[in-house]
């Protein structure tokens, strides 16, 4: 465990650290949540992002600008028309074609320039910078201006050691696709298919692609240190291994969205206009018995395929369960709304099921004492968003990291189970991977029997569950162990040299 450090009180006036977020709402959110907790020990914060981006929780900021926080919020312009990219698109999500991922990329690096600019007309001078680790030309800002650059990686170090173990063992060539091998190192057995990894480990057709990636991974060695949305208590033996085998500095400063405290922080987390509905859906969730209805979310870039969506609503449905159900408006919707209209869907479970189609307060929901699971994608803000909310978890990854957190919920805190999704669909190649079935509605039912109901298994699973909500809340507060992380941190950036 961490030890606190004294800290200067006259120095702190001193320290400004700037927060840079990728453009993407799974890496802003968690962003914004760790400047409000940085600013709560007074020292000075500004976050930088583009117009469209701020909108979702410039009321949130406000707030805490209020109440005495001394952060805030700036913009600089995405030059969409330089990385021929459609004004009004500034985050990935709302590319109207993945074909434009490459020019997001390069849209996000024209940004070094004006971020660059904005700096020179801050007071005081920034003395950090926080970025996250998928924004590689503010290596080169970091490197011009002499000030240290912390990157956010936006996952957990279970996540991160593996991807390095796997890299430095150069064992994955011996495997084909669906070949079960053992990550090496690890605390635990955790066993892994190839066909699982993360894009990392799959070479791009796009020779642009690929230097980008060589580009972050560059810019991540020089990074003075990774701040990660995690607690110690969760990955204990993971956080020192990784600090080990990579030498870098690691502060583990989460689960940040817990900064959000009351009923209006949560409804607007993420949105400036979720409050009548919010209203709603507690309302709704305030007839049920506890620990009794469904959570279904399968994240922000939810690309799962429509005709994979309807296995998982008729799951529901067979479950005979109620249930909460995100099924926002993605990855060809059309489809998928056609069939919940003309099979009589939404009115055969109307009373039992509740169908949102934008977006949805989570922490919101999750925290409401009638959620009994959690059916996740295994984004990592979502897994530690179920894990602070003390229910087991569903689990259904897709690409990413998402395989990784999932082995973390099965084998490692033992709080969920998989619905057995075997290959990663990498975003942006659902057309390439079809409408084929990774799970279907019998996975669906008999994953949600496993852990809800009555049973000695269930009842210690939900025990675990909570033991580990508990460590979560008591890591943030004053004296826990992120408490202290966080600190530790403004402590080492007050005397960088």
């Amino acid at each position: 465990m961490t030890q606190e450090v004294a800290m200067d009180s006259t120095k702190l006036s001193n320290v400004h650290i700037v927060c840079i977020p990728f453009m993407a709402p799974g890496h802003i959110l968690p962003m914004v949540d760790m400047a409000k907790l940085l600013a709560r020990h007074n020292v000075k914060v500004t976050i930088i992002t583009t117009p469209l981006n701020a909108i979702p929780f410039k009321t949130n900021i406000n707030k805490e600008i209020q109440l005495g926080s001394p952060i805030q919020l700036l913009e600089v312009k995405f030059p969409n028309v330089e990385a021929g990219i459609p004004e009004g698109c500034e985050s990935l999500e709302t590319l109207p074609s993945m074909d434009l991922k490459e020019n997001f990329m390069i849209g996000i690096n024209l940004l070094q320039k004006p971020i660059e600019d904005l700096f020179e007309k801050l007071d005081p001078f920034p003395t950090c910078i926080i970025c996250d680790k998928n924004i590689p030309c503010l290596a080169d800002t970091s490197i011009k201006l002499k000030i240290p650059r912390i990157i956010f990686d936006g996952t957990s170090c279970f996540n991160m050691l593996c991807n390095h173990n796997i890299f430095a063992s150069k064992e994955l060539g011996k495997f084909s696709d669906l070949d079960e091998f053992i990550v090496p190192g690890l605390p635990h057995r955790i066993e892994m298919r190839k066909s699982q990894l993360p894009m990392i480990f799959k070479s791009s057709t796009s020779q642009n692609l690929n230097a980008i990636r060589e580009r972050i991974r560059k810019s991540e060695e020089q990074a003075y240190g990774v701040v990660v949305n995690s607690f110690e208590e969760l990955e204990d033996g993971y956080i020192e291994e990784y600090k080990k085998v990579t030498g870098h500095k690691v502060w583990c400063v989460g689960p940040v969205s817990l900064s959000n405290k009351d009923y209006l922080d949560k409804a607007q987390r993420g949105s400036n206009n979720l409050i009548d509905n919010a209203n709603e859906y507690v309302k709704w969730l305030d007839s049920w018995p506890q620990n009794s209805v469904i959570y279904i979310c399968l994240g922000s870039l939810n690309r799962v395929t429509p005709k994979q969506m309807i296995e998982i609503g008729l799951g529901l449905e067979a479950s005979n369960r109620p249930f909460i159900w995100v099924v926002r408006k993605a990855y060809r919707w059309g489809e998928l709304e056609k069939w919940i209209l003309e099979s009589g869907f939404e009115e055969r479970v109307k009373g039992r099921g509740i169908l949102i189609r934008g977006w949805a307060p989570q922490v919101l929901i999750l925290s409401h004492k009638s959620i009994g699971a959690f059916l996740t994608h295994c984004g990592w803000n979502s897994t530690l968003e179920g894990i602070c909310s003390g229910v087991p978890l569903v689990t259904y990854p897709m690409f990413a990291d998402q395989f990784y957190n999932e082995k973390l919920v099965e084998k490692v805190t033992e709080t969920g189970v998989r619905l057995g999704a075997e290959i990663a669909v990498h975003f942006g190649d659902e057309d390439e991977f079809g409408d084929g079935f990774q799970v279907n509605r019998v996975n669906v039912k008999k994953a949600i029997e496993k852990v809800m109901g009555d049973g000695e298994e269930k009842n210690e699973m939900r025990e675990r569950a909570r033991k580990y909500a508990d460590m979560a809340k008591k890591a943030i507060e004053e004296g826990g162990s992120s408490y202290i992380n966080m600190r530790n941190l403004i402590e080492d950036i007050m005397h960088f040299k």
